[in-house]
């Protein structure tokens, strides 16, 4: 396992104080449908018939799917791309337990530069929606031209309803379905207090940023009321 290092924005804070507390259960207390919303962007990739060599996790944090993509497709390259230190270091541990699992950490911001070399797959959950509208469409971009004939792009993402009142239900939902799940009122308030950085936007919107940006066959293959996994790939 290799680490890079790359010039950087400053890391998010917010992100990396929280590394720590960032631990599988939580995460499942917090992602209603945790196994159905992560199982859905590991099929995204095995669905497709193009050979998923070297693999790019953007925003990759404390490699969560990195580590279900090592599983699903063992024999791939993993580039980990995080802008914070503390977050891959987790990944580091995380995916020295993935028997013959080739990490490299790269640590950078969504904005910087990719790592060089091209990608048979991109992946992201739960990080593009920190940019702005704009900052999603340039990433759309920049991921198609990094990617090989025929590879896939798959974010896992939380995304916004499309209207008000139905966002407004969303998030009740969401809440509900978090304290039901075991989330004490405390983990659900230190969540919300991260999610004040979000700047979703909607399926539709991203399915056609996609286009915009080159992609074939984009889609949700995945929706669940906040949560999405929209997959896309770059045309033979």
């Amino acid at each position: 396992m290799t680490d890079t290092r790359a010039s950087t924005t400053t890391a998010p804070a917010v992100f990396e104080a929280h590394a720590g507390g960032y631990d599988d259960d939580l995460r499942r207390r917090l992602i209603p449908p945790f196994d159905e919303f992560y199982g859905a962007a590991v099929a995204a990739l095995a669905c497709r018939v193009h050979p998923r060599r070297r693999i790019l996790d953007l925003g990759a944090g404390t490699g969560l799917l990195s580590g279900f993509v090592a599983e699903a497709h063992p024999d791939a390259e993993l580039v980990l791309l995080d802008a914070a230190p503390a977050m891959l270091e987790r990944a580091r541990e995380r995916l020295a337990a993935v028997a013959g699992a080739n990490v490299t950490l790269h640590v950078a911001d969504l904005r910087d530069p990719f790592p060089d070399g091209g990608f048979d797959a991109i992946v992201s959950a739960l990080a593009i929606h920190h940019l702005d509208d704009d900052g999603k469409r340039e990433l759309y971009r920049r991921a198609h031209d990094a990617l090989s004939p025929g590879g896939v792009f798959v974010n896992a993402e939380q995304v916004l309803a499309p209207s008000p009142q139905l966002e407004a239900r969303y998030q009740r939902w969401h809440r509900d379905a978090s304290l039901a799940r075991g989330a004490s009122v405390e983990e659900w308030e230190a969540a919300v207090e991260r999610m004040r950085v979000d700047r979703c936007a909607t399926v539709e919107a991203q399915l056609g940023w996609l286009r915009e940006a080159g992609f074939a066959d984009p889609d949700a293959p995945f929706r669940a009321y906040r949560f999405a996994v929209l997959a896309a790939r770059r045309a033979a």
